[in-house]
């Protein structure tokens, strides 16, 4: 198969990277998931990847904390994930730069925009941790975020449902799948593609989103590829 995009910005959840367990990281699905990746790699497609930090850390549901003092430690459990898919990404043998948007030189290199072009320019994975480095945005935010500055074609959003549902299809068995939405529909219907304000940067930019199953780790190569799998969000 043939790419059909050259540079792609994956968002990948923390709770995929856990599996079964719901928490910490499974190296074995974090395995799958770099197969899939260096194929794209090989087929020279430029590969950047934000990953969330929910299996380890989720702010928003810790209410006694300070908000902030809780998404920024939300932020260093999505580098810790950046940290464990970027070695499991080297044992693959693909080149992998992580780059955190807090600054910690002794771990990872600050967040460059023009570095991180050239990155991928080079060949290179280049994977996004620390979200925007600002509390109150998500993972989704800094994924829109990344994307757009780094002049992505999509966002690939490999999530642990196939697609875009107009209500939830593990609680409504009658719940209707989307094959295509439109930036307006997502947010008026408020439908689980990325939140709002991730949307709204998406739709402002013309930025089209995939959202995907990653229950089948290769369907990020066929992502790739441009195969007619989940739910594609664009004007």
């Amino acid at each position: 198969m043939e790419k059909k995009y050259n540079r792609v910005l994956l968002k990948l959840s923390g709770e995929s990277l856990a599996g079964d367990e719901k928490k910490g990281i499974n190296f074995d699905i974090v395995e799958t998931f770099c197969k899939s990746i260096k194929k794209c790699v090989d087929a020279g497609v430029q590969v950047a990847i934000v990953v969330g930090g929910g299996n380890f850390w989720r702010g928003r549901s810790s209410g006694k904390m300070d908000r902030t003092r809780a998404d920024h430690m939300g932020m260093l459990a999505t580098t810790i994930n950046a940290l464990g898919v970027g070695d499991t990404l080297e044992q693959e043998g693909v080149d992998v730069r992580v780059m955190t948007a807090i600054s910690m030189p002794q771990v990872a290199e600050p967040y460059i925009r023009n570095r991180a072009v050239r990155h991928l320019e080079k060949g290179r994975v280049v994977i996004f941790g620390c979200g925007t480095g600002n509390p109150f945005f998500s993972t989704d935010t800094a994924a829109a975020l990344r994307a757009v500055e780094i002049d992505a074609d999509i966002i690939m959003k490999a999530t642990m449902v196939d697609g875009v549902y107009d209500s939830d299809p593990k609680k409504n068995p009658n719940a209707k799948k989307y094959d295509k939405v439109t930036y307006d529909e997502v947010l008026a219907n408020n439908l689980a593609v990325m939140d709002s304000t991730a949307a709204s940067l998406c739709k402002d930019n013309d930025m089209p989103i995939l959202v995907f199953s990653v229950n089948e780790p290769d369907n990020i190569f066929r992502a790739v590829c441009g195969e007619n799998i989940g739910t594609i969000c664009e004007k």
